[in-house]
């Protein structure tokens, strides 16, 4: 069996709007619905609803042989429902082929992992009551978390939660000379399947498809197709693993993306022994090579695939400190509307955009960051929390008087 597996991460965050100094204990509502708004509108336009519409078309086109998966963020789900109902209702139909499958995450895209076991369980279980909810009973067999960050430590979390198979980056310092296209195991829970992504030939799709600098431009289904047969006979899977957004949105329609998606399957079918499967089919038909030992926290950001991308600078972990110190005064309250600040606030793109980084991956966290600065999202972010924290301890009083 050889095989492809594309994944793709659908995610929208609720970002902040400006939050002055003096808004602080006066203003309680902190998301910017305008452009909240703006954005999924304009992303549904030029990714989600034509996408979706090409997938669909290719599902029925290849009878069964096609097939995708996905994981749709909580905050994106919202988002659809409040913004976008045209969005969610393409979603449930390409789920409803049964040539679909859709992932489990932390409901808010948050970092739980690294900090708390019970809110990241939490989270997780909020994620498959809303996917149940929405797409007719649905329950997913195979998790990734936010950004792809898995260590040994959070592999074994998520197979106490009972998944089949976790998805995480095939970073290079992990593998040493090891392929990314075998399925390998975790560390201390040997029954859940790890699969990684072959980060070369994803990006090649991702980030440097309409790159005229770019050796290999332009890339087309035939050269793909060649590269994709020059894996060795053995390395049964590959593993395209890449944010959604790429098709229309990072890549624009112009660079003929959607051209290339369409007629991808067709030359794999036609030119090379590749078939399509989905995450939990492929956990379920191939054999883990070895166990994968991944001491320390991995992702799929940036030239060095760990945290630095949200933990990477002194502002970062201070913002990420002192919103998880709330964290057991926020479960001791009973109120929908600071639950609901709580799960939003813990969204890892607020870390993302405090990212001080100005070399090789400092364009990438500016074209992502509604900011003009790293500080301007820390300050403004630090705002917002120091009103929640007078919130919450003014519940806290509330409920002791």
């Amino acid at each position: 069996m050889r095989t492809i597996c594309f994944y793709f991460q659908v995610h929208q965050p609720f970002r902040l709007k400006p939050y002055r100094f003096f808004d602080i204990g006066e203003d309680h509502h902190y998301w910017d619905d305008y452009l909240n708004r703006n954005v999924i509108r304009k992303v549904a336009q030029k990714c989600y609803l034509p996408m979706n519409a090409l997938l669909l078309d290719l599902i029925h086109q290849h009878k069964g042989k096609f097939k995708v998966a996905f994981s749709l963020s909580g905050t994106f789900l919202d988002q659809m429902e409040t913004y976008a109902p045209d969005v969610l209702e393409s979603f449930q139909k390409l789920v409803a082929t049964g040539q679909v499958e859709l992932l489990n995450e932390t409901y808010t895209h948050s970092l739980a992992a690294l900090k708390s076991k019970d809110e990241f369980q939490a989270l997780v279980k909020k994620h498959q009551d809303r996917i149940k909810e929405l797409f007719n009973g649905y329950q997913p067999k195979v998790f990734r978390n936010t950004e792809l960050i898995y260590s040994d430590q959070i592999g074994a979390m998520v197979a106490d939660l009972g998944y089949e198979a976790v998805l995480t980056e095939g970073a290079k310092h992990i593998l040493g000379w090891k392929s990314p296209n075998y399925v390998y195991s975790n560390a201390n829970a040997p029954k859940l399947k790890v699969l990684l992504k072959n980060f070369l030939l994803s990006d090649d799709i991702a980030f440097r498809f309409s790159n005229k600098t770019w050796a290999d431009y332009p890339l087309t289904t035939e050269k793909f197709v060649n590269w994709i047969n020059a894996i060795p006979k053995e390395e049964q899977v590959l593993n395209l693993f890449m944010d959604y957004e790429t098709f229309g949105e990072h890549q624009w329609a112009e660079t003929g993306i959607f051209e290339f998606m369409k007629h991808l399957p067709e030359a794999v079918f036609s030119n090379s022994d590749f078939t399509f499967s989905t995450p939990s089919e492929v956990a379920a038909n191939v054999s883990p090579v070895s166990k994968i030992h991944v001491p320390v926290p991995i992702s799929w950001a940036d030239e060095e695939r760990d945290l630095t991308a949200w933990l990477g600078n002194d502002m970062q972990d201070e913002a990420f400190d002192r919103l998880y110190e709330l964290e057991k005064l926020v479960k001791g309250i009973d109120d929908p509307e600071i639950k609901r600040d709580w799960g939003y606030l813990q969204t890892s793109d607020h870390f993302y955009y405090m990212c001080t980084k100005f070399f090789s991956d400092g364009s990438v966290h500016e074209y992502f960051s509604p900011y003009d600065t790293p500080y301007d999202a820390f300050i403004n972010f630090m705002n917002v929390l120091s009103d929640f924290m007078l919130r919450v301890k003014q519940k806290q009083a509330e409920l002791q008087s």
